[in-house]
């Protein structure tokens, strides 16, 4: 199964290809930087302290996060911030670690709502078409499925994820059992399990099928528009 950008050149062309690159880096970029200014708003300056607050993805991302995009499709950012600077305590990990999942939800949102009016127009999925409103059908889907990937899966309720530390926020007893040194350890090994069982593909399956549900909402209106117009 060819994976990465590769398999998104083989299966949707270079433009397909350029938009899974963009959309990567611009989600996780966004994401990180929604943590941060959530992070400032609840009174912790780390994000500008170690300055992050910056559109730079290097800085964000690094340079081993981006290579792994390209070759593999898995990537990842960082927005270092201190909890105890956080104005409402345990319960502002709420705000903090949900601002980035939020973001990817607002992207999400966005996409799927280009998606259906440019379908709505006569747009369609293609890898070889160069017609604007197929390539903005294109573009819009991977960006819409790519962010809603995201959204969800780091929701899921297990450190390193954001879901973990939103958690936190509700239960101290979770709190607590986060921060033991043996759970954080095992971080990255959850990371792999959730890339590799098959629940990352649960997720895309998941948000998509309903993205394309919002969809399909705004192409009715855009063709009923139009053929109230004819």
């Amino acid at each position: 199964m060819d994976i990465g950008v590769y398999g998104f050149y083989k299966e949707l062309g270079i433009a397909g290809a350029a938009a899974f690159v963009f959309w990567g880096i611009a989600s996780v970029t966004l994401h990180e930087l929604a943590h941060g200014w959530a992070a400032i708003w609840q009174g912790d300056d780390t994000p500008r302290v170690y300055q992050r607050m910056t559109w730079n993805p290097l800085v964000h991302m690094g340079l081993m996060s981006i290579f792994m995009l390209l070759l593999v499709g898995i990537f990842w950012g960082m927005m270092p911030t201190d909890p105890s600077k956080y104005r409402w305590g345990r319960r502002g990990r709420i705000v903090v670690s949900g601002a980035g999942p939020a973001m990817n939800v607002a992207l999400a949102i966005l996409c799927w709502t280009a998606f259906g009016i440019a379908f709505g127009l006569g747009g369609k999925m293609s890898g070889t078409n160069t017609h604007f409103l197929d390539r903005l059908v294109q573009f819009a889907f991977i960006g819409g499925s790519l962010n809603g990937l995201m959204a969800l899966f780091n929701m899921l309720p297990v450190p390193p994820f954001d879901g973990a530390s939103v958690l936190a926020g509700f239960s101290r007893t979770y709190y607590t059992w986060m921060h033991n040194p043996r759970v954080q350890q095992w971080g990255f090994f959850i990371v792999l399990i959730a890339m590799f069982s098959g629940i990352a593909g649960l997720c895309v399956k998941v948000t998509t099928t309903a993205g394309l549900y919002w969809a399909s909402f705004f192409a009715g209106l855009v063709r009923a528009s139009t053929a109230g117009g004819a």
